[in-house]
């Protein structure tokens, strides 16, 4: 899941060496931290939060193809 939020991300914005990508296990799921460089956040969340919601849906189609519970973060 790891390699699959990086690599969104590294397409998305102008930056691509400041993206990080950081998972920790939580009690009910995985959770996903992704950072970006400050002038790349707008990019990587989208107009209205839409590139934000594609990127946690099809994370969330793989999680569930993999019987796991994953929720992505993006932080600053």
């Amino acid at each position: 899941m790891v390699n699959l939020v990086e690599a969104i991300a590294k397409s998305l914005v102008d930056n691509p060496d400041a993206v990080e990508v950081k998972e920790t296990l939580g009690r009910q799921a995985i959770v996903i931290e992704l950072r970006v460089a400050p002038d790349d956040m707008g990019k990587v969340i989208g107009k209205q939060g839409r590139i934000a919601k594609a990127l946690r849906c099809v994370v969330k189609a793989a999680a569930t193809k993999a019987n796991k519970k994953v929720v992505v973060e993006i932080v600053q």
